[in-house]
């Protein structure tokens, strides 16, 4: 998907990033699917998981369309199963941002970058650019 490709770009134009997903939001199956990475044989594209939602990133992302903003391996490390494979990547630190469209979560984008690489101002920068990914989650539906 060409479009997300450009969000990638601009995101690590913005902030830097060393990994970047884009999940859609399945609300009926309660599953997430990655329909982007930078990194397909780590996270390939399809890959899709049921998910619980409970007070973590989720809840924040896909209820309460905020974003999240974990800053260290320590936060990486208490909402991300797989943080192994994460931190073998040169990752430690994540922003999820919800994508909404006419009110409603289409998906998120995940950025990962170094740990301590990421603060506030850089998740106002990613919240600014998640629309952009939009019409590529509109289109995965």
């Amino acid at each position: 998907m060409t479009e997300l490709s450009t969000v990638e770009d601009k995101v690590r134009a913005a902030i830097g990033v060393r990994l970047f997903t884009v999940l859609a939001w399945i609300p009926e199956r309660r599953a997430m699917r990655r329909i982007y990475s930078s990194h397909p044989a780590e996270y390939p594209v399809g890959g899709e998981k049921s998910v619980e939602i409970s007070a973590g990133w989720l809840e924040r992302c896909i209820v309460q369309q905020e974003p999240y903003l974990g800053a260290d391996r320590a936060a990486v490390r208490e909402v991300f199963a797989d943080h192994e494979l994460i931190e073998s990547l040169g990752c430690g630190a994540v922003i999820n941002v919800p994508v909404v469209h006419e009110g409603k979560t289409l998906g998120a984008l995940n950025i990962l970058g170094a740990e301590g690489g990421y603060d506030e101002e850089s998740v106002a920068a990613a919240v600014k650019l998640a629309p952009l990914a939009a019409p590529a989650l509109v289109a995965a539906r």
